[in-house]
């Protein structure tokens, strides 16, 4: 049902969905459900302490703004065409990135939940011929939701894999000799009994999943960053910047360490487009 209603609005005009994001979407999140409002000024105060409250709150009204737009921009994606979706998200620096890709067998893509997180799965149809992209997912409580989530960010070709069985998959993606990218949204906040890499972000101290580096050391995968830039509203530039080309020789919580730098480098460029109603910092270090 939810499917077939997503199918059906995606019919409707990118400019159609704004309208109701911007006048119905957002009024109501923001005014009337105040949608984690408090949380929001908190993370964007103890992140920006060197921002006036007046330039914080408008942050909190651009990315609520923004967050209406992710959500309009993943339907009306649905139906979007490949020729069209490769106009909206540019990926830049793909030939040095899928020359290492090649050279490995395999490619680790840190990313995260920033401007339109949904539609970076597109990089698909930027990576070489016969490379197949991964995304690592986390599987939803609502069975419906998840089966929405899985075929929308199916649509471009990539195959979403549950965190607990990419191991295996890319062992036997190994074993068949068959070259795979993997899309790894890294910003989530880890349980912190088992953190490894604690450092400060956004004058925080920050746990960060080091999946990215543990995988790259692993199988032999350069790694690298997804930095994201809204071009303007339904646009993106999407530039591979190489964390790791050759991951095995990096010291322990290297890569992880550059994915926070790189991740925070961008959030200060466009801080609207991250996602402030995570509750990153719910859990502090924990006492030794």
């Amino acid at each position: 049902m939810l499917k077939a209603l997503v199918s059906i609005l995606s019919y409707l005009p990118l400019g159609v969905h704004y309208w109701f994001a911007d006048y119905l979407i957002y009024p109501l999140m923001y005014y009337v459900v105040r949608y984690r409002r408090r949380l929001v000024a908190k993370n964007l105060r103890l992140s920006f302490p060197e921002k006036t409250d007046a330039e914080r709150k408008q942050i909190a009204r651009d990315f609520y703004h923004q967050f209406c737009y992710t959500t309009a921009e993943t339907i009306y994606g649905y139906r979007c065409s490949d020729e069209e979706m490769k106009q909206r998200v540019v990926f830049k620096n793909m030939e040095e990135t899928n020359r290492l890709v090649e050279a490995a067998g395999g490619g680790l893509y840190m990313l995260a939940h920033f401007g339109n997180w949904e539609w970076m799965a597109s990089v698909q149809q930027w990576n070489s011929p016969g490379v197949k992209e991964l995304n690592v997912y986390r599987k939803l409580n609502s069975e419906a939701m998840d089966k929405l989530m899985l075929a929308i960010r199916a649509k471009r070709g990539g195959a979403c894999v549950e965190k607990q069985r990419i191991l295996r998959e890319l062992v036997r993606y190994r074993a068949e000799k068959q070259p795979v990218t993997v899309g790894l949204l890294s910003d989530q906040k880890p349980r912190p009994q088992v953190t490894r890499t604690w450092t400060t972000f956004l004058n925080q101290e920050t746990g960060f999943l080091d999946g990215g580096e543990v995988l790259g050391k692993k199988f032999g995968y350069p790694v690298f960053y997804l930095h994201i830039i809204r071009v303007k509203r339904g646009y993106y530039l999407a530039e591979m910047q190489t964390i790791a080309a050759d991951p095995k020789n990096t010291a322990e919580g290297e890569i992880t360490e550059k994915y926070a730098r790189l991740l925070e480098q961008n959030i200060k460029e466009q801080p609207e487009l991250w996602l402030w109603t995570h509750n990153r910092w719910k859990w502090g270090r924990p006492q030794q």
